[in-house]
């Protein structure tokens, strides 16, 4: 009779943690149902719901259909892809490097972004943000792969202490040279200084959608990856008894956060918190494995991107707060809450 109660025990455990998860997605799908009709009915000129449905069914007034069709379905749409970019980053980050306190700017993503942007701004003379993601995507992937090299020689592969050390030494390297960059020429500058603190104004779907292929590939490359993540997370000799090939997993997180959040931190800047914040919220409610987490992630992500940007709109309205700026405020006491929580604050 013991060893039959040890046994169901288990199972029935496993089952409770996927049907919590259930009910978690379940729940939070609505959240982002509510966030996404917030985002298109908010802002300094607010809109009735029957207002958006008639433009979304095609009707409506002139006024009405700019402001929902050209202006808040891309944005909205946006902070959607943004939101699941960031979230599914920073889970692979922090799964990868075994560090709860990873983000997905720790391999130097956002300062390869930032320096490739201010590159393009200071000597190409560009100006314009459809122009801002592709060199953005080039320099963060660019400086990945300088990190993974730092990383990786020496004795030994590459372990994520090096990589973390390596992505930390050059992230603020090209920071620095990019805030010089910034500093000596204010007026060249002033478009790039809106990215630099994170928004999704005026990013429409001829911006979005040349790049939302790689982010769909990218997010599917993460969940096929967990399994070998939960592995991983017993430590590598045990992951490669199970069969695992931990060199693979090395290079495929590495690629998919390098997309996921290159291709995040060049449409919108680099917004903060998301990345470090959701995995936390996900593994305390939901527990450490890594599939769950990322489904999780997908989800919760963009309902934070997309309320933080509601806030920033109808805050000091007719200005606007960049999203960024409001994912700090909103981020920093929740890490402080989960911070109290033991269990949120580990890996296992």
């Amino acid at each position: 009779m013991t060893i039959l109660h040890t046994d169901r025990t288990p199972a029935r455990l496993r089952a409770g943690s996927r049907a919590r998860a259930t009910i978690g997605a379940l729940v939070l799908l609505a959240m982002l149902v509510t966030a996404v009709a917030l985002s298109l009915m908010l802002g300094s000129n607010a809109l009735a719901p029957h207002v958006v449905l008639d433009v979304l069914r095609g009707g409506g007034s002139s006024e009405a259909r700019y402001v929902v069709a050209e202006l808040r379905v891309p944005r909205t749409v946006t902070g959607i892809v943004v939101g699941i970019a960031l979230g599914v980053a920073g889970s692979l980050i922090q799964a990868f490097t075994r560090n709860p306190l990873a983000d997905p700017g720790i391999l130097g993503v956002n300062a390869g972004a930032a320096f490739a942007i201010a590159i393009g701004v200071a000597f190409l003379g560009l100006r314009d943000i459809s122009s801002f993601v592709w060199l953005g995507f080039l320099g963060a992937l660019i400086v990945t792969v300088a990190v993974y090299l730092i990383g990786s020689s020496g004795r030994g592969p590459a372990d994520p202490i090096r990589l973390t050390l390596a992505g930390v030494a050059l992230g603020a390297v090209f920071s620095g040279m990019t805030t010089g960059m910034t500093l000596s020429n204010p007026d060249a500058f002033e478009r790039m200084r809106s990215w630099n603190a994170g928004s999704l104004l005026g990013r429409g779907f001829d911006v979005l959608l040349p790049v939302l292929p790689f982010i769909a590939l990218a997010v599917l490359g993460a969940l096929l990856l967990a399994p070998g993540l939960n592995a991983l997370a017993l430590g590598e000799d045990v992951a490669r008894s199970q069969g695992a090939n931990v060199g693979a997993i090395r290079v495929g997180v590495i690629l998919a956060v390098t997309v996921l959040a290159g291709t995040a931190t060049a449409l919108a800047g680099p917004i903060s918190f998301i990345g470090l914040m959701v995995p936390h919220v996900a593994r305390w409610l939901f527990g450490v494995d890594q599939r769950v987490i990322l489904v999780i992630s997908v989800v919760l992500a963009p309902v934070i991107v997309l309320l933080s940007d509601v806030l920033g709109r109808v805050l000091i309205a007719p200005a606007e707060i960049p999203v960024g700026i409001v994912t700090a405020f909103v981020g920093a006491p929740i890490l402080i809450a989960l911070a109290r929580q033991r269990k949120a604050s580990t890996l296992s």
